[in-house]
C-alpha cells in the first residue's frame, strides 16, 4: 500500500508516494531525479548507493522507506558543488581518480563520514574505513591518495 513521504533531499524537500517497503534508492533515482547514488549488487556489498542518513553514511538499495523518517539526505550531489566542491571531490580530481566512475558516489559518501569524524587518518585507518566498498576499474591505491590528500586539505 503507497503511502507519502517527504524527504529531505540535499536540503530540499521531495513527497514521494510509495510503499514503506521501497528502497530508498529507487525513489532518490526514480521520483527525486538524481543520477546519483547508483544501483549496483542491490544487496548492500559494493557501496554504489551509499548517501548519508543524517550524516551517517547508509546503503540506499537496501533501507526501506520506512526507516527514514525525518532525517536529512545527502548525496554525493549535496556535498559540494562545481564552485566549491568537497575536499573529497577535489582530491579525486588531482588524483585523476575517475575510470568510468560508478563506484564514485560510495567512496566518496563514505570517506566524507568517515574524515568528519578521524581528522589526519592513517592508511590503514583509511583502508579499514573503506572495506566493502568496490571499483572494478581497479583504481583503489589512486582513491586512497586522494582520500589522503581530502585528509591533509580538511585540517
Amino acid at each position: 500500500m503507497s503511502q507519502s513521504f517527504t524527504l529531505d533531499v540535499n536540503g530540499k524537500p521531495h513527497t514521494v508516494n510509495a510503499d514503506p517497503d521501497m528502497p530508498l534508492l529507487y525513489a532518490l533515482r526514480n521520483d527525486v531525479g538524481l543520477n546519483n547514488p547508483h544501483f549496483g549488487c542491490g544487496l548492500a556489498q559494493c557501496g554504489a548507493c551509499t548517501v548519508h542518513l543524517d550524516g551517517q553514511p547508509v546503503r540506499s538499495c537496501v533501507t526501506p522507506m520506512a526507516a527514514v523518517g525525518n532525517a536529512k539526505i545527502t548525496t554525493l550531489a549535496g556535498l559540494g558543488t562545481p564552485d566549491k566542491p568537497h575536499p573529497l571531490q577535489a582530491a579525486y580530481v588531482a588524483e585523476e581518480v575517475p575510470q568510468c566512475g560508478y563506484c564514485i558516489n560510495g567512496w566518496i559518501m563514505t570517506a566524507a563520514a568517515f574524515l568528519r569524524d578521524k581528522k589526519r587518518p592513517s592508511d590503514a585507518e583509511i583502508k579499514e574505513a573503506l572495506t566493502g566498498l568496490k571499483c572494478r576499474c581497479g583504481t583503489h591505491m589512486a582513491i586512497l591518495r586522494a582520500v589522503k590528500r581530502a585528509s591533509e586539505m580538511m585540517g
